[in-house]
């Protein structure tokens, strides 16, 4: 059964300054993988087609600004065509035209399938959509003669009154103050591959009466149901659970605590009502949080001007050694940050002025503050603000924490309220850490490692029932050992690999002459499949060997690096 045609788009936003996001990228895939085309669906001279000359920039050889946007859209096709395996080709219809943007903020690009399949020969569930490109892998045949994902990235990037900075059509990373287009790229080619679903999450209306197969992994532990299995009026909830709303595919689960780093973490010590774990935005200024944490006495904010706990004066009230609670909105939160650490403050907690969740971040930047700072929801603030007296917290990097993890280990989808259309549900939370390649807004640490992306397209199918088809395998025990990417790399390359049981994993990296150069990997691992990055910025360019090592088998493979 086929829907001719769906609306729904996933749209990857930007603000206006970026950081470095991506280098590298692989070449064209293996004979194993899937092939991916771009078809070009833009007029003459425009988009793909603008002659406009320019010189090759950031390893891309283009020299017109249409070549240069095509080579950066064959070598995001390339990452992902060599990751997945299908027997059908995957067509990418892409083109540029104006979207929704201005000075601050703007669609970078939107993309989704054109077509999606039910109840086709080798679906895994009955009754529920597939994205083409993955029914038409799973039933090993093309099921509707057209392309299967269409993509619009924004041509008006870089105008006065779309974001005022260009697209950087290099894929080497160093972008400077311009938009990288290759991080965006992969981004929308995901959600065109699978990362999505066809459920409308504000209304929690099914497309024509059936789930996705995305809702089928889609848990919330407040009601104990997947999407699936719930009413309209309870997804809807669901999709502005804040938090609440997580992934329960075995994929993602068993790799995620492995890849995610530890919980930026405000912990309240005392009083009793208010003692728990809040949830908090990081700052692009001042020092990080550490590991060893800062602990003191909270104290609510008095400039003694207007609303006084907006700390946009200097502080009247005693606040030295004192972790500051105060409120957003008034002046920059530099401002209020560097009032409290003039006061003699050692941290700072920023409580929303509205509700919404989950906390942002807090943007500006400010070589003189020295203290750290973070963001909670208004709510959260005003559980601190009633339960001031003898009040303790700490401000803590938890190790024993991981961004981004919910209940049981699952991984945290994107879940705000209010809900943002285009965003919610189809996107991994932003409070992962490491930022991840799906994650809503573009972000400056960024790479072309397709994370724990790679885990979740095995859950709905893409790599088979368990996670490793079309892998490399030894003796069809499940132990397997995937190509690197990206591949050349020139600063780091991740390697994915699957054990079948709970066992010690060495995995080395040689040189051409067998010398023993690093060993990312020397652990006991849990069955399932995992990866690691080896890093390549050190080494010259050429060409070395990675093996896994575990239960006494051993597979090989090769990577490189560019000079």
């Amino acid at each position: 059964m086929t829907r001719p045609r769906i609306a729904t788009s996933m749209i990857l936003t930007a603000v206006a300054v970026l950081g470095s996001l991506i280098s590298g990228g692989p070449p064209a895939p293996a004979a194993y993988a899937a092939t991916i085309t771009i078809v070009n669906l833009d007029g003459p001279m425009e988009g793909f087609n603008d002659p406009t000359p320019v010189s090759p920039v950031g390893g891309n050889p283009g020299t017109t600004i249409g070549a240069q946007r095509l080579y950066v859209f064959q070598r995001a096709a390339n990452i992902w065509a060599t990751l997945l395996r299908s027997n059908v080709e995957i067509r990418v219809g892409a083109q540029f035209d104006p979207l929704s943007c201005n000075a601050t903020s703007g669609v970078l690009g939107s993309a989704g399938p054109t077509t999606v399949h039910r109840d086709f020969a080798g679906a895994i569930f009955s009754g529920t959509w597939y994205h083409q490109a993955l029914a038409n892998k799973l039933a090993g045949v093309d099921l509707a003669a057209q392309n299967d994902i269409n993509a619009t990235f924004n041509s008006s990037v870089g105008s006065p009154t779309c974001l005022s900075i260009g697209w950087y059509y290099g894929t080497d990373g160093n972008e400077g103050g311009q938009i990288e287009l290759f991080p965006v790229v992969l981004h929308e080619m995901g959600h065109g591959l699978g990362f999505s679903t066809t459920t409308d999450g504000q209304t929690g209306l099914y497309l024509n009466s059936f789930p996705a197969v995305w809702d089928h992994f889609l848990f919330d532990p407040s009601v104990g149901l997947h999407w699936n299995q719930m009413s309209n009026a309870q997804r809807a909830t669901s999709a502005v659970s804040c938090g609440d709303l997580l992934w329960e595919g075995t994929a993602v689960t068993a790799r995620a605590s492995s890849f995610l780093d530890s919980k930026p973490n405000l912990h309240v010590n005392s009083p009793a009502p208010a003692v728990g774990d809040y949830e908090v935005g990081l700052a692009s200024f001042g020092p990080p949080l550490s590991q060893s944490g800062l602990t003191g006495g909270v104290v609510l904010a008095n400039d003694g001007v207007g609303i006084v706990t907006n700390a946009c004066e200097p502080l009247v009230n005693v606040v030295a050694g004192k972790i500051v609670l105060l409120d957003r909105g008034g002046c920059p939160f530099v401002t209020k940050v560097k009032n409290a650490q003039n006061a003699g403050a050692i941290g700072v907690v920023v409580a929303d002025s509205v509700p919404g969740c989950p906390p942002g971040g807090m943007s500006g930047s400010d070589p003189t503050i020295t203290i750290p700072s973070v963001r909670v929801t208004q709510s959260d603030g005003s559980i601190l603000k009633a339960n001031l007296v003898g009040m303790n917290a700490t401000l803590i990097l938890d190790p024993s924490m991981r961004a981004g993890l919910g209940a049981g280990g699952r991984v945290k989808m994107y879940a705000p309220n209010p809900y943002q259309a285009g965003s919610s549900v189809s996107h991994w939370d932003v409070s992962a850490e490491p930022n991840l390649l799906m994650e809503p807004a573009i972000n400056s640490s960024l790479s072309s490692d397709p994370d724990l992306t790679m885990q979740l397209f095995g859950d709905i199918g893409w790599l088979g029932a368990t996670g490793v088809e079309g892998l490399a395998s030894a003796e069809g025990i499940g132990f397997s050992l995937a190509p690197s990417g990206p591949n050349p790399g020139s600063e780091f390359t991740s390697v994915h690999f699957s054990v079948p049981t709970r066992q010690r994993v060495v995995v080395r990296v040689f040189d051409v002459s067998g010398r023993l150069l690093m060993t990312p990997v020397d652990e006991t691992l849990d069955p399932g499949p995992h990866a690691t990055r080896i890093p390549t910025s050190t080494l010259p360019g050429g060409v070395y060997y990675y093996r896994i090592e575990a239960g006494g088998k051993s597979l090989s493979r090769r990577f490189a690096v560019l000079p």
